[in-house]
């Protein structure tokens, strides 16, 4: 396969330093992406520049994933209105170990194989490294005038929301040319991928190379991913969607891809998965033939849910949309863990009561008076008749419905269903 033309069809390549291909064609490669660790998690926004290693890979080059434990102790100005909050090391330590374990989902580390993916923490090879050393050896052979010139220089200095630039920021482009030049060093690493935005600082770490060692780099960036009314991806009313189940729950994680616009689901089923071009191509043709099926949606959930949380987790995630919008059984709803539950049912109306309260308290008095779940009692026992109650998924047809413990779903959680839409939540305290 080749990679640069492997891009192109995703959708996935927007600036390539000249040479690039040729490099890609002569030899086996080795290739990095820098991950910046503010989070113990990866969020979206952090996928395509981990797809371009999972890709990279299976081009059959080498990746390594770069996680700026050093870098992230100073914050990088690119695409940023503001210097960000600085971590201690404890905290930084913690969440390379998690997102360590996240990679390991898209990238092979663990097998023999020579193109095998390995990661890499810049702290590592900057922790000793004096100010001198530094300002000897990396700062000069960059001019001020060069580092001026940077895009994302420039906007931090020119924009009107801006306090300025502190010299910490400044200097983050030469730290992030050195970590090009110690890989290029030492692990012979002569390409170095991420966003768009980070072109700036990639050309920089190309041109100390160039400078210091007259070694070969290359560089070669993704567009910055955003949804078709120009919004930015991975944002949701709630914040980022992240790759860690406590954060996002695989639920929330999968409705976020069911949830995309068909012209979005186009993109992103050839950037975030790893189908051909000939099987994407047949689920776009079908898709549109038919877009109230939403094939594109749901395939392109399963394909991304599958390789962040493992196929347990998709179906699980499948089974609780049921709950929502398809047919369901009180055994699906079983199956649920509380986080999950939760998930589902995060914006219906909740109800804390006492649990001996729900148990000595009738249906109707319970879902008329003491909630407002129904406007009457009256009410309560014509859609009882109707069948249009359920409870945990259940029909009931009894008029003076009693409660019971067997209810209580994992002792705590009752749901009640109105028609096919409402639902409300009696929660045991």
């Amino acid at each position: 396969m080749n990679f640069v033309e492997e891009l192109k069809w995703r959708g996935m390549l927007h600036q390539i330093m000249p040479g690039t291909e040729e490099q890609l064609a002569k030899e086996v490669t080795t290739a990095y992406v820098g991950i910046d660790p503010t989070a113990d998690s990866l969020h979206i926004g952090h996928l395509c520049g981990v797809m371009m290693l999972r890709h990279f890979q299976r081009c059959g080059h080498k990746p390594l994933a770069l996680i700026g434990g050093a870098t992230g102790m100073i914050g990088d100005p690119s695409g940023k209105s503001q210097e960000r909050n600085l971590l201690d090391e404890a905290t930084l330590r913690h969440n390379v170990e998690c997102i360590k374990k996240q990679l390991g989902r898209f990238l092979d580390f663990e097998s023999d194989a020579p193109n095998r993916a390995e990661l890499v923490n810049n702290y590592d090879w900057m922790k000793d490294y004096t100010f001198l050393d530094f300002a000897r050896e990396v700062g000069k052979h960059i001019t001020v005038n060069y580092m001026m010139a940077k895009d994302s220089v420039q906007r931090r200095l020119n924009g009107e929301a801006s306090d300025g630039l502190s010299f910490t920021e400044f200097t983050y482009q030469l730290l992030q040319g050195y970590d090009f030049l110690y890989l290029n060093t030492h692990r012979n690493c002569k390409l170095q991928m991420g966003g768009s935005d980070q072109w700036g600082n990639i050309t920089t770490g190309t041109e100390l190379i160039r400078r210091t060692t007259g070694g070969e780099a290359y560089a070669l960036t993704c567009p910055l991913i955003t949804k078709s009314d120009g919004r930015k991806f991975g944002k949701t009313e709630s914040g980022n969607v992240w790759l860690d189940a406590n954060r996002t729950t695989p639920y929330k994680f999968y409705q976020f891809w069911l949830n995309v616009t068909d012209e979005d689901a186009e993109r992103y089923i050839k950037i975030f998965t790893s189908l051909d071009k000939e099987e994407i191509d047949a689920l776009i043709t079908e898709h549109r033939a038919d877009p109230g099926r939403r094939i594109l949606q749901k395939r392109l959930g399963e394909e991304v849910t599958t390789m962040v949380h493992g196929r347990e987790a998709y179906d699980t995630a499948v089974e609780a949309s049921n709950l929502l919008f398809g047919k369901a059984t009180k055994e699906s709803l079983l199956h649920l863990d509380e986080a999950t539950l939760l998930s589902v049912f995060e914006g219906v109306p909740k109800y804390e009561l006492e649990k001996t309260v729900i148990l000595s308290t009738k249906a109707p008095d319970l879902l008329a008076e003491t909630t407002d779940c129904f406007p009457s009692k009256g009410e309560f026992r014509k859609m009882v008749k109707g069948g249009g109650v359920s409870i945990n998924k259940e029909k009931i047809a009894d008029t003076e419905y009693a409660f019971s413990e067997t209810d209580l779903i994992g002792g705590k959680y009752i749901l009640v269903q109105k028609g096919k839409k409402n639902y409300y939540l009696i929660i045991a305290k």
